[in-house]
């Protein structure tokens, strides 16, 4: 018996020698956080294509083309930026720097405004924008953008929320007015085109004028098609500072109206005398919850905001749009009106009271060449250079810019942030677009946290602080926001899950980019992997690229394709014996033409396997082989789209 013991034991162990698994890329020794907030494991990782396909202790002869030694650092899902701002820049530069640079493998993004639907009109509106980068806007549907991003070739996955700020100027413009019944028609009709296409919901930015001028009952109606698809309804609420009590109210009651899930935008407490408050509004959403409502929310680790200068000004100032607002900042009487709102208006979130004056807000990015030396300025700043009162500085320089002046506006509290951090249905977000310290991109300052998000949380308030642990930062970095967004097979780190893979060394990760010098990449992040593309190796950018744009789950398409790419097939079948038994670790080789191995699988339980493939292989073979078995070949002329199915039974050798 003892004899029959070890023979079985040699024949074993021959036989996982001789069906060593073939990878792509294989990352040995690593610590694995697999995102679900459970503690890490030790493991190895194997990814085929696009997919992880083995995950443990890897045979020592395993080969892969190429492989990560991770001893010593944290291997965990890609992180997901819960809104970015990314869906034009990745056209004007698709490697996605500032993201990746940061683990950053997936991007939401759609605040209000979205970049489709579109038309001639709205595309006018912006074109000092667009001529400026060079970038010709081709599209006008959400599936026609998101077919452009996927000819790009992004460095990060991106999906997008159909905005209700871009669905009402597609209706109304920027009118200070309720739709007519025929307008909300047609809004809801735009909004059921776009989840159609993919959009992941529909979303709101309502301190800013159009979206301002949007009364509940109007975001109901949209949200309620959205719900129909299974989509979410994400908002940067009406106020986030005096009256946020009042916001997250009219944000519950669209939850509950229209039966939907809800993800509040960038979470806090703003403005000086709000300070201490974040206790009140986590109470709000706590007892939301307890009743039934589904809100979650999402945020950054900085004290500062960000957003356009002219969000010191009244949204109601702002009807008509750009050119209407900056033509009253001209006429001097119109100009006094405004000035007087601004000063003294409390029914708005006053970005002037909140940051304690104009030294608390900062001049980030210009897009006219001639009026970036205001660039890195405060607003005390603009008034010296001006030489004139610093509000009046201020306005002129919206004039000056056309209103394409970006500012920072210094208005929350550390202790608020950190407490909203600790909450459990809290992610994460950059709200900042994909940016390069080099090329057009990078001529123009931003906020740290472009760069530094989520370097920030691991360096600083997990590491240094300890507000978080670990395992619960990369839970609210992955699987968190891939369970809100309903992104199928990403945000945990499982067998035949995307390989979005991120890998960082604990002990060095970190922040560099400051309000003062912002487009400055963080540190420590040392492996980038975006759909099995090893993106960023070393710290450095490899120059592949592996992002492609995520549909929402009411995708018309999602059955033949679900991230509206051109449908992608893959080799499957089963091996058994003659006799119809199921033969695990076969080993399944394609060859090429020429007898080149393309790719080497094994197979798995009941004798299953499966080959992902998205490339043409004509006169190729489809080796099946094991140990002790007569091994057996099929010819094959695959197409790169459509799924073959191969069953082999191996006869036993004699």
């Amino acid at each position: 018996m003892r004899k029959l013991l070890v023979s079985l034991l040699f024949f074993v162990s021959s036989a996982l020698a001789q069906t060593a698994p073939q990878f792509d890329v294989l990352i040995r020794n690593g610590r694995v956080f697999d995102g679900s907030g459970n503690p890490w494991f030790r493991a190895d990782i194997g990814i085929v294509g696009d997919r992880i396909t083995f995950i443990g202790p890897a045979d020592d002869k395993a080969t892969a083309k190429q492989t990560i030694d991770a001893e010593g650092l944290i291997v965990a899902p890609g992180f997901i930026d819960m809104l970015g701002q990314s869906e034009t820049t990745l056209l004007i530069d698709k490697k996605a720097v500032s993201k990746l640079t940061q683990g950053i493998t997936t991007e939401i993004t759609g605040e209000g405004d979205s970049v489709a639907p579109t038309s001639a009109k709205l595309l006018a509106e912006d074109k000092e924008y667009y001529e400026h980068y060079g970038l010709k806007a081709d599209w006008r549907s959400l599936d026609q953008y998101f077919n452009r991003l996927e000819k790009q070739q992004p460095g990060i996955n991106l999906g997008t929320y159909v905005g209700a700020t871009q669905v009402r100027r597609l209706v109304i413009g920027s009118d200070n007015r309720p739709p007519t019944a025929d307008e909300l028609k047609k809004m809801t009709d735009i909004v059921d085109d776009a989840m159609s296409d993919g959009a992941m919901g529909v979303s709101s930015a309502l301190i800013y004028a159009p979206a301002n001028y949007a009364k509940t009952d109007e975001l109901i109606a949209l949200a309620k098609v959205a719900a129909k698809y299974g989509g979410i309804y994400a908002t940067h609420m009406r106020n986030e500072g005096d009256t946020e009590i009042d916001a997250l109210n009219e944000t519950f009651r669209i939850a509950r109206e229209a039966n939907i899930p809800v993800e509040i935008f960038h979470f806090k407490a703003s403005g000086k005398e709000n300070w201490g408050k974040m206790p009140l509004m986590i109470a709000a959403i706590e007892k939301a919850r307890a009743e039934g409502l589904d809100i979650t929310a999402d945020q950054y680790p900085y004290i500062a905001a960000a957003t356009s200068l002219d969000a010191i000004v009244p949204p109601e100032f702002k009807s008509g749009g750009r050119d209407a607002f900056v033509e009253r900042l001209k006429d001097p009487a119109q100009r006094a009106a405004i000035r007087k709102a601004v000063e003294g208006a409390d029914n708005f979130e006053n970005w002037i009271k909140g940051t304690g004056g104009p030294q608390g807000i900062l001049i980030t990015d210009v897009l006219q060449d001639d009026l970036k030396k205001y660039q890195g300025k405060t607003v005390a700043d603009l008034g010296k250079m001006m030489n004139k009162d610093p509000l009046e500085a201020a306005f002129d320089l919206i004039v000056q810019s056309r209103d394409n002046t970006g500012a920072v506006y210094f208005s929350m509290n550390e202790n608020d942030v950190k407490l909203a951090m600790r909450q459990p249905w809290v992610s994460v977000d950059n709200d900042a677009s994909g940016v390069n310290p080099e090329g057009p991109l990078g001529e123009s300052k931003t906020h740290p946290r472009a760069y530094g998000t989520f370097p920030r949380i691991l360096g600083k308030y997990v590491r240094d602080e300890k507000n978080l642990t670990l395992a619960d930062a990369i839970r609210k970095f992955t699987s968190l926001p891939a369970q809100r967004m309903k992104l199928r097979d990403r945000g945990l780190i499982k067998p035949n899950y995307f390989a979005d893979i991120t890998i960082f060394n604990p002990d060095t990760v970190k922040d560099v980019a400051t309000y003062e010098d912002s487009n400055r990449p963080s540190q420590g992040i040392e492996y980038v992997v975006v759909n099995g593309v090893v993106s960023l190796d070393h710290g450095k950018l490899t120059g592949q690229t592996g992002g492609r744009p995520l549909r929402g789950p009411g995708y018309a398409a999602a059955g033949v394709s679900d991230n509206g790419l051109e449908p992608k097939g893959k080799l499957r079948g089963y091996v058994t014996d003659g006799d119809g038994w199921p033969l695990l670790r076969s080993t399944l080789t394609l060859l090429d033409a020429s007898g080149k191995t393309v790719t080497s699988v094994g197979s798995k339980r009941e004798g299953k396997y499966e080959i992902p493939l998205d490339t043409a292989c004509k006169g190729c073979k489809l080796r099946a082989e094991r140990a002790g078995f007569t091994t057996q070949e099929r010819a094959l002329d695959y197409n790169g789209t459509n799924t073959l199915t191969f069953t082999f039974a191996l006869p036993r050798e004699k």
